[in-house]
């Protein structure tokens, strides 16, 4: 029973470390984000699509409700990749990972309303903690800067991401992790079909490689596995515990883009993975 549980926190973290590449990923690529994401679904519809053929599993959806879940599921996921590449094209690796990480106790916050259960004080507190933490992060209050718009797009972005989260926990854990990817992904091909009539679509040769990185990588490896661990917490435990998250995505933009944390953004950091920390070890006591 011990060792399961090793295991189980072995995959989360595992998968935690794939999803990171995203930002890497996302700063690298050149394209409009709404086309990179649909790129992206389209490549990793194919990869995991392949998986579900070799392990034979079904894609039967068994009724109308799963059917709708898997619909507003998808929603929820596609505007926060979108939201989320938005703040990595307009920031840096660090804020945009870091103002996507409140997505943890954002999900704290929203919870009770999903499973019914109470709110209390000290989860409050931590939300006010989290938003001191998103001040620093915030190098002015100035619409007109960047870094500020991308910030508060990481911030929208972790919302729809712990919408996401608490809907596929609450009404598609019956599902394999593969299985509500896939038919996520497609939902997002769907909605976002028509960018390509609003936006010019000229990759660059390296685009390309990086499409299929994000694609194989951060989405088919990474969401899949992380979905599928779904089963063995709750989904508060699951956002504490992929805390690490930034860590990894800030050492992965240290190696391949060169980007160095400013010291303001490590702070804001510290504060909001404090935070995270905190809110972990209440929860475990509750």
């Amino acid at each position: 029973m011990k060792n399961q549980h090793l295991k189980n926190i072995l995959e989360l973290n595992i998968a935690v470390m794939f999803i990171s590449t995203s930002g890497v990923f996302g700063r690298a690529i050149s394209l409009t984000p709404s086309i990179t994401i649909w790129w992206r679904c389209f490549f990793a519809t194919i990869f995991i699509g392949a998986y579900c053929w070799h392990k034979k599993y079904s894609f039967k959806i068994e009724n109308k409700k799963d059917g709708y879940n898997l619909i507003i599921s998808g929603f929820f996921l596609g505007t926060h990749w979108v939201t989320y590449f938005y703040s990595l094209q307009l920031s840096n690796v660090a804020i945009g990972m870091l103002s996507l990480f409140t997505y943890p106790v954002i999900t704290a916050l929203l919870e009770p309303l999903f499973f019914k259960s109470k709110l209390n004080k000290i989860q409050l507190l931590l939300g006010l903690l989290v938003l001191v933490g998103i001040y620093f992060l915030t190098p002015e209050m100035n619409l007109d800067n960047n870094y500020t718009k991308g910030v508060i797009w990481g911030v929208i972005s972790a919302v729809f991401y712990s919408l996401r989260n608490i809907l596929t926990k609450k009404n598609l854990s019956h599902f394999n992790g593969s299985k509500v990817m896939f038919y996520q992904l497609l939902v997002i091909l769907a909605l976002l079909w028509p960018v390509f009539f609003t936006f010019n679509f000229n990759p660059k040769t390296s685009d390309w490689a990086q499409l299929l990185g994000l694609a194989l990588i951060t989405t088919a490896i990474g969401h899949s596995m992380f979905v599928g661990v779904f089963k063995n917490f709750t989904i508060s435990t699951v956002s504490i515990m992929s805390s690490i998250g930034p860590i990894f995505g800030i050492i992965f933009g240290l190696i391949f883009l060169h980007e160095i944390p400013a010291s303001k953004t490590i702070i804001g950091g510290i504060l909001i993975l404090t935070t995270v920390v905190i809110e972990g070890f209440t929860s475990r006591k509750s």
